[in-house]
């Protein structure tokens, strides 16, 4: 019984992924982007004159529809908001629930730092977080824009816990409080939703949690959903990761060389996936090429229908005009092949293998 159980919660995410793939029209790898993009500087300098909310929100608005329309006018299939009003993932969220005092700043790499969050109450969801923002991103395309949340796993691991006691307990209450944004989001129209969850795999040891949490988040939500994970010992936590709710992984792979592909070759890649072609840790902008040879390396060992095409994560840390050219490139990129693979799919079926292999 307890496996007819499971087995039908996954034809029903099934169905949903599909259903909403279809709904929204996607093409063959779409393309989309992890979330963050550079913030201009005339907002870092009015944070730093701290004017008033109502003037930085015109600015942030106005920086949100700058990304927003040139996303649109590439050729990006799925929209990000670009992030620019939050200054960390965590604190964001953070700063606008109960139960949180902000401790002094704490390196999350390299020279980045970030206030880190104090859990010292019941963590308690007031009122909706991201939703006008998405609302505002929304309302300038036509295209999806993807709801964006920092997850609850995350949200536990980036926080210093002065009030729960316990990992899992903490984890679990940020879940059942974050739910009430998923809903938000969901009511509001958010087709496809993305749960950013970074830490997830740094503890492997802790995955059962986390799967709990994203449970929670996830369950009877008729959404997509997306977990971003970057930058762990993913060999650790795959393939069972695939067991956690979500219909699409959005992993880093071209910091990290593709080496995630020879674990697919072991244990099939079962749910759809964002496939990182992007690094955005270095200036250097990959060439169309480049991008090109990496989409064929995916392919290789994952079906077309189920990889998307973004960066390995978010671009926040480049320039503007980097990040500019380092999409530019990753949509023309997917565009040229996507043309190879309709050449193909004109050919009779028995020269379409041969084509196939040529392509890779």
């Amino acid at each position: 019984m307890k496996n007819s159980n499971a087995n039908k919660k996954k034809s029903v995410n099934n169905t949903i992924r599909h259903k909403i793939k279809e709904e929204l029209g996607l093409p063959i790898l779409p393309t989309t982007s992890v979330g963050s993009l550079p913030k201009p500087d005339y907002i870092k300098e009015a944070r730093r004159k701290k004017i008033s909310k109502k003037e930085l929100r015109k600015l942030e608005d106005k920086a949100t529809e700058f990304w927003v329309r040139f996303q649109d006018e590439i050729g990006i299939d799925v929209i990000v908001d670009g992030e620019v009003y939050r200054g960390d993932m965590a604190t964001f969220f953070a700063e606008n629930m109960e139960g949180f005092k902000m401790s002094g700043l704490v390196r999350s790499y390299g020279n980045r730092y970030y206030i880190k969050p104090r859990i010292v109450g019941k963590i308690k969801w007031k009122k909706p977080i991201t939703v006008d923002r998405w609302k505002f991103a929304q309302s300038l395309t036509k295209k999806p824009v993807k709801g964006m949340i920092t997850g609850p796993y995350t949200m536990m691991d980036w926080s210093f816990d002065e009030y729960y006691g316990s990992r899992e307990k903490v984890c679990i209450a940020f879940a059942k409080e974050l739910r009430k944004e998923v809903e938000a989001l969901a009511e509001a129209g958010a087709k496809i939703i993305q749960i950013d969850e970074p830490a997830i795999s740094t503890r492997p040891h802790e995955f059962a949690i986390a799967k709990e949490a994203l449970e929670i988040m996830t369950e009877g939500i008729p959404a997509y959903f997306i977990t971003h994970i970057c930058y762990g010992a993913f060999e650790f936590v795959y393939p069972q990761m695939l067991k956690l709710p979500v219909h699409n992984f959005d992993l880093e792979m071209s910091n990290s060389e593709l080496d995630l592909i020879e674990l697919f070759k072991k244990h099939p890649f079962t749910k759809d996936i964002s496939f990182g072609v992007i690094d955005v840790h270095t200036h250097k902008i990959e060439d169309v090429e480049t991008i090109k040879a990496r989409i064929r390396k995916a392919l290789e060992v994952l079906d077309i229908n189920q990889v998307w095409i973004d960066p390995d994560c978010g671009l926040k840390t480049r320039t503007e005009e980097q990040a500019k050219q380092k999409l530019q490139n990753m949509v023309k990129a997917t565009e040229e092949i996507r043309k190879e693979i309709e050449e193909i799919r004109k050919k009779p079926v028995e020269s379409q293998k041969q084509t196939v292999e040529e392509i890779r």
